[in-house]
């Protein structure tokens, strides 16, 4: 990949180690990447480009300095490490540093690479989208469509002597649909991704994506208000897992733990679910939009079993987070780019299958709500409180699913929640996002099986 040229990397780290520190890394990015966006019937947004450059971090008493430059010169990095050492106050210098491993990783097997398409083809997958959602149904007012690509190669080179290169590729497509009948108005929303080429669209053509988000816009606006109040909920494995994402993951990344701003904060070993239920973060699961070979630090990435039959077993960790616990980072060490110090985060975190059909999950109510699709939410990771919008759902008559419903939400306790889960499907279904935290956003994928919840807050219509 011959992202390191022109310099010695040991060399830069031990210049910028000159006045101290317990670590030092050089991380260095090259970026090829293509988006696309179609708003209001027209192509509103070509960027075509490259970005190239360069962090330097070094950890000193447990703080973090970094800084970072898109002068890859052996002059620029010598600058940017004179830059990072004048930060640290005086110390001891660090030795000489020597090459221990390097390993490299040439990405995931990629079928047909979208640098090799031609800007007309990309185009071409946006109009069809918005072409074809638009054709769904006359009720449909305002069609937003994206594509994005890119091919990330990345180097990371650290005092221990490791190396470590990767190089990935990435395809994004999403449509957003807007509908309207009278004062009613919804929106449907359909993204597909992950660590691929344009195969994605072998199983997922654009005019497939277009039409379930507008269908799902269509759909709601005849359904009618949900009614509100407690009640048991079916999650259907379809809802992807922004549940256990946002209400869960978060409040397992080592730095919110230890910064007590995690409801799960010194609770290893204590029983914090139903025993039923068991969460991982893998990100070594091939093709997923959270995978990689190597985290943002060049700590391979691995799975790691978070909760396991309803008892916490640890935390996500990055290098940082690690040595302040005493062990090792888990992979989870990641940042949006070079512009950016690596923090813990998700990679694809999922609550693990179970034995229960999900047929039988939905026959086992005589009534209630089953979400289909969830939407976008907000967590209080302190105290676990939640609030998620449901953009699907229907209610559950007699042991079956029944009409579509509208306008729900969901209100409740992560914690609580998980403990009350008292059937876990043997289906797993994923979901893809871009996860923002202090300021960097990171592409995930969360998953969850069929899950049933005995009771919880559904925000809805209130019968007087």
């Amino acid at each position: 990949m011959e992202l390191v040229k022109g310099f010695d990397p040991f060399a830069v780290i031990k210049r910028a180690l000159k006045k101290g520190g317990e670590f030092g890394e050089i991380y260095i990015e090259d970026v090829l990447s293509t988006s696309i966006t179609c708003e209001e019937d027209r192509i509103e947004k070509v960027i075509c480009g490259r970005d190239r450059g360069c962090g330097i971090r070094v950890i000193a008493d447990l703080k973090t300095y970094y800084a970072y430059t898109n002068d890859l010169t052996e002059k620029g990095l010598v600058e940017l490490a004179d830059v990072v050492a004048a930060a640290v106050r005086e110390g001891r210098a660090i030795g000489d540093i020597s090459l221990v491993r390097k390993d490299v990783a040439p990405g995931f097997d990629i079928k047909r690479q979208p640098l090799d398409a031609g800007l007309e083809e990309k185009i071409g997958f946006v109009n069809t989208g918005n072409s074809t959602a638009r054709a769904f149904d006359k009720r449909v007012r305002q069609v937003k469509v994206v594509y994005g690509d890119s091919l990330k190669k990345t180097a990371v080179v650290n005092s221990l002597g490791q190396w470590a290169e990767e190089e990935k590729t990435s395809i994004l497509f999403l449509c957003q649909v807007v509908s309207q009948e009278g004062d009613v108005i919804q929106t449907g929303y359909e993204p597909v991704g992950g660590l691929m080429g344009l195969e994605i669209f072998d199983t997922d053509p654009p005019e497939a994506v277009a039409e379930r988000a507008a269908r799902r816009a269509v759909m709601m606006l005849s359904a009618r208000k949900a009614p509100g109040g407690r009640m048991p909920v079916v999650l259907s494995s379809e809802a992807g897992g922004t549940m256990i994402h946002e209400a869960v993951g978060h409040g397992l990344e080592a730095d919110l733990a230890q910064e007590k701003l995690s409801v799960y904060s010194g609770k290893v070993g204590e029983k914090v679910a139903s025993s039923l239920v068991t969460v991982i973060d893998d990100g070594t699961i091939p093709h997923k939009r959270g995978s990689g070979f190597f985290d943002g630090e060049g700590t391979p990435t691995q799975r790691t079993v978070l909760v396991e039959d309803g008892v916490l077993k640890g935390y996500m960790y990055d290098r940082l987070t690690a040595m302040k616990d005493g062990c090792s980072s888990t992979g989870n060490g990641r940042r949006e780019s070079y512009h950016h110090r690596p923090i813990p985060r998700m990679t694809n975190t999922m609550i693990a299958p179970g034995k229960s059909s999900p047929d039988e999950i939905v026959r086992s109510l005589e009534n209630g709500l089953f979400v289909k699709k969830m939407g976008g939410g907000q967590v209080n990771t302190v105290n676990g409180d939640f609030v998620f919008e449901v953009s699907e759902g229907y209610l559950i008559e007699k042991g079956k699913v029944g009409e579509p419903v509208r306008g729900a939400t969901l209100t409740g306790n992560g914690p609580q929640v998980l403990m009350t889960i008292d059937m876990v499907g043997t289906d797993l279904g994923f979901g893809i996002g871009t996860c923002g935290k202090d300021g960097q956003g990171v592409p995930v994928a969360d998953a969850q099986p069929t899950l049933r919840i005995p009771e919880i807050v559904v925000g809805g219509e209130v019968k007087e």
